[in-house]
């Protein structure tokens, strides 16, 4: 399967759930990549109109990893969403650091990629209702999946744009360099 990192997933898995595990694995890496190198400083500094900052985006994964797990594991039936969590959620204090978000956030991907190894793609998990969604849905964990693609594969891009900002790198330029066909390439600067 074509990654643009050389990711190994760290749960034995065939099929269909190695295949989507280790997009996510990449999309996962691609933007560990956009945040490498950066200081706790440049990681807090907008640098777009958009409020969101490089720490945001990680903190926001990894919680975002970490409340899916939480949700697949006690499929409550009852569950809400908790709209006062949103308090600190997309703020990178001058507590918070990228040290810890992006443990926090392999932490979370692991326990992730060891349920999903565990489970049955076509199992339904009752997801929390919330003010933008007041019925109840149930979503098969291949879906979910899925989902934990794309909300990752959006916020890399969107990761990638705000970098570049920063300080003029590009993730698909950093993960080619050191690549012969790379040297030669005109990356538009």
């Amino acid at each position: 399967m074509g990654t643009y990192t050389s990711v190994a997933l760290t749960v034995d898995v065939k099929g269909e759930k190695a295949d989507l595990l280790t997009l996510l694995a990449d999309q996962r890496a691609l933007f560990k990549v956009t945040v490498r190198g950066l200081t706790d400083e440049q990681a807090r500094e907008r640098t777009t109109v958009s409020e969101l900052t490089l720490g945001v985006l990680l903190k926001h994964l990894a919680r975002g990893e970490r409340e899916v797990v939480k949700v697949m594991t006690e499929k409550d039936e009852n569950a809400e969403f908790d709209v006062s969590r949103f308090g600190d959620e997309y703020t990178f204090t001058p507590e918070d650091s990228l040290e810890f978000w992006i443990a926090e956030y392999d932490r979370a991907a692991a326990e992730f990629d060891e349920f999903i190894a565990a489970s049955d793609m076509d199992e339904l998990i009752p997801q929390p209702t919330a003010p933008w969604a007041p019925e109840r849905e149930w979503l098969s964990v291949r879906s979910i999946v899925a989902h934990r693609l794309r909300e990752t594969a959006h916020h890399s891009g969107h990761a990638d744009i705000i970098r570049e900002a920063l300080d003029g790198q590009s993730t698909m330029k950093a993960i080619s360099e050191g690549q012969e066909w790379a040297e030669d390439y005109d990356w538009g600067e």
